[in-house]
């Protein structure tokens, strides 16, 4: 008998007694030089998936072993793979440089964007147009923050081990910052943690985006459009369309002609493709608190597209497993289609097409989504089509 037959069977003697605890065996396999398992064992559980994952992990750990719940049919198996998660060390100090950086490019971002005096000669000036932008900062970073946070505290209380917030700076851009991200340190157990950590972060910044984007628009000011300024918009979803419409009771921007088009038509036209043809007429004029909010929606929108790591692909993965895969050609058919249209989608549909591709898999995969977080996964996939913006910049 050679060494590695040996080693499997001695493996598997030391592991059968712990997964009988919890399943009937039916059948084992030894894993060969390309499987990425040592033992596989095949049977069905008779205990909750749950508590049966929880009881292995704990058992095969002191062993040297990682398991892995999987289905083959109407089977379940148990695959002991050799090593074990040990989550890194974190370094919080990169983490407060990066939001320090941030917080600063943030507050010249909404400085420089409401002013409106001679361009800055001095540090001196530099400084006060910072300091003008602390609503701004305030607004988007509570945004940005609860996003992250909702995040954080989902696997913290699912005890799956993750980094803290990591921002992005990136001053003289439209918000002062690429948005943030944390990083899990080890894969989520199973579909129900993977939901709930894939949408607290979205949930929770929109929860903190709707409040902000409403005191932001009725603090705003209605103001008629420059003769000749056919661009120059904000993007519309279809919350912020509804929104406007509420606090100021008519669509906007309102033109002052439609081109001969029925008034619905033209607007449509103009939320869908951002063709607003016509000079005149009013818009809103957003504040630094309501462009915030604005960003915040936007920000929410693009993380729940359905595709691979983002959040809307976590939804949807939990929802139709590997069977999601099957909507990424068409996600990046429309993607390049709106490129035509806002040119950033370009960017999106590359990077999806290049990172969209794989799927957060849990480490157990026999444990189903129970109905509330069916509901869930459902109601972030509807926020989706809510918050979207088809053309953020007109």
């Amino acid at each position: 008998m050679d060494a590695s037959k040996k080693s499997a069977l001695v493996e598997a003697a030391a592991l059968r007694p712990i997964v009988a605890q919890f399943m009937t065996l039916a059948d084992t396999t030894y894993g060969g030089p390309n499987d990425v398992f040592a033992v596989r064992f095949s049977g069905q559980l008779f205990r909750d998936s749950q508590e049966a994952y929880a009881f292995a992990a704990e058992q095969f750990r002191p062993l040297g072993y990682t398991p892995l719940f999987r289905k083959a049919g109407a089977a379940h198996l148990v695959l002991a793979v050799p090593g074990v998660i040990t989550p890194t060390p974190t370094r919080p100090w990169i983490n407060a440089v990066l939001l320090g950086l941030t917080i600063l490019s943030m507050l010249l971002t909404g400085g420089l964007y409401s002013y409106a005096g001679q361009a800055p000669a001095t540090w001196l000036d530099w400084l006060r147009v910072m300091a003008s932008g602390w609503p701004f900062l305030v607004s988007l970073l509570a945004i940005l923050g609860a996003h992250e946070l909702g995040h954080y505290f989902a696997a913290r209380y699912h005890k799956v081990a993750v980094t803290l917030p990591y921002f992005i700076p990136f001053p003289f851009s439209l918000f002062g910052t690429l948005g943030a991200f944390i990083q899990l340190k080890a894969p989520p157990t199973n579909r129900r943690v993977l939901l709930d950590i894939g949408v607290a972060g979205p949930l929770a910044g929109f929860l903190v985006a709707v409040p902000v984007l409403i005191y932001g628009l009725a603090t705003s000011q209605v103001r008629p459009i420059p003769l000749g300024q056919v661009s120059g918009f904000e993007g519309n979803s279809l919350l912020y369309i509804a929104l406007k419409y509420l606090l100021f009771g008519q669509w906007l921007p309102a033109p002052a002609a439609t081109d001969g088009l029925p008034h619905w038509l033209f607007m449509l036209r103009f939320y869908l493709l951002g063709q607003f043809t016509q000079a005149g007429g009013v818009d809103v004029y957003l504040n630094q608190t309501a462009w915030a909010g604005w960003a915040g929606l936007l920000v929410t929108g693009l993380n729940l597209i359905p595709a691979g790591q983002l959040d809307g692909g976590h939804a949807l993965y939990v929802l139709a497993g590997r069977r999601a895969r099957l909507l990424l050609p068409v996600i990046l058919v429309v993607l390049i289609s709106l490129g035509f249209f806002w040119n950033g989608w370009w960017l999106w549909a590359g990077l999806i097409f290049l990172l969209g591709r794989t799927y957060a898999e849990p480490l157990d995969q026999i444990t189903e989504l129970d109905p509330v977080r069916q509901l869930l996964a459902l109601t972030a996939l509807l926020l989706f089509v809510l918050v979207i913006t088809p053309i953020p910049l007109v």
